[in-house]
């Protein structure tokens, strides 16, 4: 309830989370009857990198800003340029261009419920969850009137028993928490487990933070007891992760990949590593198999 992403949107993390999250909708979209997603953790929707939080942290700075570099200047050189010009940058790496483009084209710098939505075509649907009450009635507004949108004011793993099974058979689900209570780890794999039980055709998501290696290494072990198949981790690694209170890497987890992920999800790391990395010891992007089919 205290998290608030405005501080951190457009870092790193948000980069590699949304650069696969497009890869993913894209690839759901190969086939043309409806999808649904749903996004447990949305947040307000999209974010202004000029406003206080952003500023504050310059997270963006060595994230999205940096992958539209050279940096965009307004004609007075103030913080809006933050939000402006995407469209006209040609430095754009082709592995990470669908993604850039995305950004580009919602402005602000967008969440993962804006991006979903920018990808959605007519008879796809997404239901946004976020329990914070302020983030919620932004997020509201954000969406209102949009009937191809519902959004709740609901714990996002309690959402996973009360939203799934959607009416359609086809669909992504995205869990996406802040890692602020000491037992979110178990609370992920049971919601895992549950949304593998309720929607089995589904594409499951999670995103965890790469601090130091043990809790990683103790998320994957409980995913491998738990059982759960076709599993596969992609992870982004800027600095070798040993240093418990800085967010070294990040990863997502994902149950059932679709076809040709581990093939061209490597190339889309491997660009943001190059791109976002600053040569540290330890630096790495890989994609690994956690669970056979």
């Amino acid at each position: 309830m205290n998290y608030r992403h405005a501080f951190h949107a457009g870092n790193f993390a948000d980069c590699m989370k949304h650069a696969v999250l497009v890869w993913l909708l894209r690839a759901l979209a190969r086939k043309d009857k409806p999808f649904f997603v749903l996004d447990t953790h949305a947040g307000i929707g999209q974010y202004d990198l000029g406003a206080d939080p952003a500023q504050r942290t310059g997270e963006a700075t060595g994230g999205i800003l940096r992958l539209f570099a050279p940096p965009l200047t307004a004609p007075d050189g103030g913080p809006a340029a933050l939000n402006s010009g995407y469209a006209a940058l040609d430095t754009r790496p082709a592995a990470l261009a669908d993604y850039l483009a995305v950004v580009a084209q919602c402005g602000l710098y967008p969440g993962s419920p804006a991006i979903i939505r920018a990808l959605l075509r007519p008879g796809d649907r997404l239901a946004a969850c976020e329990l914070h009450p302020e983030d919620h009635a932004q997020l509201r507004r954000h969406f209102a009137r949009d009937d191809q949108v519902s959004v709740h004011r609901r714990d996002g793993y309690e959402a996973l028993t009360a939203l799934l099974p959607p009416a359609e058979r086809r669909g992504l689900v995205l869990i996406d928490p802040p890692y602020e209570a000491p037992d979110e780890y178990d609370r992920l794999v049971a919601g895992l487990l549950r949304a593998a039980q309720r929607f089995p055709s589904a594409t499951l998501v999670a995103w965890y933070p790469v601090k130091h290696r043990a809790p990683v290494r103790a998320f994957h072990d409980a995913i491998r007891a738990a059982a759960l198949r076709d599993v596969v981790t992609a992870e982004l690694v800027l600095r070798a992760p040993l240093d418990p209170a800085r967010l070294n890497g990040c990863g997502l987890l994902v149950v059932n990949p679709p076809y040709r992920f581990e093939a061209e999800i490597p190339p889309l790391l491997t660009a943001l590593l190059a791109r976002l990395g600053d040569g540290a010891p330890g630096a790495a992007a890989a994609v690994e198999r956690l669970c056979d089919e």
